[in-house]
């Protein structure tokens, strides 16, 4: 978990963003971060806005990429953002260390069952067998804190691994997993879609295991926005929430341009991107994008359990009458 004086610091940076933006173009203009991969709904928004009535008449959104939901808490703790990207557990580490106050308004993708779990990969002519043979080993993730780490962590200790003691844990991320295993520089790294699809097309890997093993129906990630700015501005909120929950049905109910969508902003061929995307082996979506508070509840207590985070209440991220879907 991050610490207070790190926090500090990238408030600090994030506020001079922020100053640049008048308090009457903030409530025209809803500034959203972004990242890949799987916010369908909103790239949805992005690449096909006169899908969207909305946007351009009744809001405009500037968009915002980040390589991962961390950055977003904090820029959005900040003020530099109003809304964005955030796994349960970036968004429960702005409000421990970063004093956010944040609605839940959608979310984006969950793992299902039967569907695709992020997954830890080996080579296929590695020793390593079982999670307890990772022991003495350099194991990549995403993010260190980030959203995986927790049920990672949970099956690690589960397996006799102390995670802080008896692995050696490295950033990779999900774009460069593939390359960082194949080449060495790590012996077990996870894998995320597109990337798992297109690594496991070309062989020589194998699953070792996969978050599911330790939580059922993780939240991977979902769409938050700060609470001051709901607050401030309750139908502007509603009329992006509206586009959230419109952006969702449409990426489900047309998939065959979904593709071209996710392709333009991925830059993923659609050859890999059709061997699974909102196919049966894909993360699962809320047809409204409905946020899965129990889900989200279990994994805030595995994160509790495991130590990176005090225990918290999901009811503090529950707006009353904005959160997806939304007519």
């Amino acid at each position: 978990m991050r610490t207070v004086s790190k926090w500090i610091l990238a408030l600090g940076a994030a506020a001079a963003v922020s100053a640049s933006a008048g308090s009457s173009w903030a409530q025209q203009t809803i500034r959203v971060g972004w990242t890949i991969p799987a916010e369908e709904s909103k790239y949805w928004m992005m690449r096909r806005p006169a899908e969207f009535p909305n946007i351009g008449k009744a809001y405009n959104i500037e968009w915002t990429q980040f390589q991962g939901t961390a950055p977003m808490t904090q820029a959005l703790a900040a003020g530099a953002l109003d809304c964005a990207t955030q796994a349960p557990l970036s968004l429960a580490n702005g409000v421990v260390g970063g004093n956010l106050k944040a609605y839940i308004v959608a979310q984006h993708v969950f793992e299902k069952a039967g569907g695709f779990s992020v997954y830890w990969a080996v080579m296929d002519d590695s020793p390593i067998k079982t999670i307890a043979d990772l022991k003495g080993k350099t194991v990549g993730i995403s993010v260190i804190g980030g959203g995986t780490q927790g049920p990672f962590n949970l099956l690690l200790k589960q397996n006799g691994i102390d995670p802080a003691k008896d692995i050696k844990l490295v950033e990779v991320g999900f774009a460069v997993s593939e390359d960082a295993l194949r080449q060495g520089r790590v012996d077990a790294v996870n894998m995320n879609q597109p990337f798992a699809a297109r690594a496991e097309a070309k062989g020589g890997t194998r699953k070792l295991f996969s978050l599911s093993q330790a939580m059922p129906n993780i939240v991977h990630i979902l769409e938050a926005c700060r609470a001051d700015f709901v607050d401030k501005n309750p139908e502007l909120v509603k009329a992006y929430v509206r586009d959230i929950t419109s952006g969702m049905k449409k990426a489900l109910a047309n998939r065959e341009e979904t593709l071209k969508v996710v392709n333009e902003v991925l830059k993923a061929p659609i050859p890999v991107l059709e061997t699974y995307l909102l196919k049966d082996n894909d993360f699962g979506r809320d047809p409204g994008a409905a946020p899965n508070f129990p889900a989200i509840q279990k994994m805030l207590d595995i994160y509790a359990e495991t130590g990176m985070l005090p225990k918290l209440d999901v009811a503090q991220f529950k707006h009353s009458t904005i959160v997806a879907p939304l007519q």
